[in-house]
């Protein structure tokens, strides 16, 4: 296939789904509980609630979003540390887009903006470079966050700054790797996963291998997917082929895009730049080893953290929000207290309904929230009845 158009053909959508139906039917036999298939990526939740998958699934299989959005992964005091270091003076401080409106405990990068600090959107680190060029008195201070995906940009970006000579360019390093945070969710005894659909866009970069242990060590099967509606779902059929067979393999549905070797360049490019943390603070997951990187020590003259005096102070969540169950999987968005009420997008309390990628911003965009509110009403009645009759 070569277009877009055919990546959404609705009779192959429907046979894909019949086949699924058929094989998950078969796997539940003697089970007391659905299939967990866990999407690690924040992407792929995204298309799931856009095109109504999880909805058009049989009700043996359950779908698990995972912790794959970057934004939605920042503990909040990183948040209070990109504030402090854009209210400094001298500094313009740059961002993604997506990450503007994540709550710090106290404010967030948008509200600080509005409050005076020199706070801009760029679309690369590059754009970020091209301003500490043309601001020279300046101190430009870029916010890296993301998985493997976005860490070979960054990297060719404090490259070059090296080879133009240009001093007045930092990062605040915030990327996180995708290995470590998998093997401590299949560690987490609070999920039984039976297969894992995996990230397409870091597979991009770090290719299939990387993925060995989850099959190997596990046994558990995992299929690397495309974005489009008819890749997911021969991805979970592709996953349910495998436990039908009792296998447990790295496969990639997503060959034409992902590399098995990955790509050599980039790989080249974060190596050279970054080494990895002794561990990495994550929301709601909490403290993984190795699960982040850092500068090399050969370029910490662009490391925000050694330029500029960076507070790093942890600080929990409100406990109204639910965002660490939801990452890990344990709840759905729509069974967090404050899902659709005090937390919304245009009121978010935790990182999840911000980003495009988090699961209870895309449930709230493309879910039926109002069924959603009408059920938790009917709960919530039918509490009060009960407590009302026994007092």
């Amino acid at each position: 296939m070569k277009y877009v158009d055919e990546f959404r053909d609705p009779e192959k959508a429907k046979s894909l789904l019949k086949e699924i139906a058929v094989l998950s039917v078969e796997l539940q036999k003697g089970k007391k509980r659905p299939l967990q298939i866990m999407e690690v990526c924040g992407g792929h939740t995204h298309a799931i609630f856009r095109y109504g998958i999880e909805t058009m699934l049989p009700d043996e299989i359950e779908l698990v979003h995972g912790p794959g959005c970057p934004v939605c992964v920042l503990p909040m005091g990183r948040v209070d540390d990109c504030v402090q270091l854009a209210e400094l003076p001298n500094v313009i401080f740059t961002t993604f887009g997506d990450a503007m409106r994540v709550p710090g405990s106290k404010k967030s990068l948008l509200q600080a903006k509005s409050e005076g600090a020199d706070i801009r959107m760029v679309y690369s680190p590059l754009d970020s470079l091209r301003l500490a060029k043309d601001n020279p008195d300046k101190e430009v201070v870029f916010f890296a966050l993301g998985f493997e995906t976005t860490m070979p940009s960054t990297a060719m970006t404090v490259l070059r700054a090296e080879a133009e000579g240009i001093e007045n360019f930092s990062l605040f390093c915030n990327h996180i790797t995708i290995i470590p945070t998998v093997k401590a969710i299949l560690d987490s005894p609070e999920l039984q996963l039976d297969g894992f659909l995996g990230p397409g866009h870091v597979s991009m970069v770090i290719g299939n291998a990387p993925y060995d242990f989850i099959a190997k060590q596990y046994g558990k099967p995992i299929v690397v997917a495309g974005f489009e509606p008819l890749d997911v779902l021969q991805s979970l059929w592709m996953v349910l082929k495998q436990l039908d067979e009792g296998r447990s393999e790295v496969e990639n549905q997503y060959a034409r895009v992902v590399p098995s070797a990955g790509n050599a360049v980039a790989l080249d490019a974060i190596g050279r730049v970054f080494e990895l943390r002794e561990f990495f603070e994550w929301r709601g997951l909490g403290s993984i080893d190795h699960s982040g990187v850092r500068m090399r020590k050969a370029y910490e003259k662009y490391d925000a953290e050694k330029k500029f005096v960076v507070r790093s102070v942890k600080i929990a969540d409100p406990k109204s929000c639910q965002c660490g169950e939801v990452l890990k999987g344990v709840i759905k968005p729509w069974e967090c207290k404050v899902f659709g009420k005090a937390c919304t997008p245009e009121t978010p309390l935790g990182a999840l309904m911000v980003s495009s990628e988090g699961a209870c911003a895309a449930y709230y965009q493309f879910g039926d929230v109002e069924k959603v509110r009408a059920k938790r009403s009917e709960a919530e009645n039918a509490g009060a009845k009960v407590v009302g009759a026994r007092s």
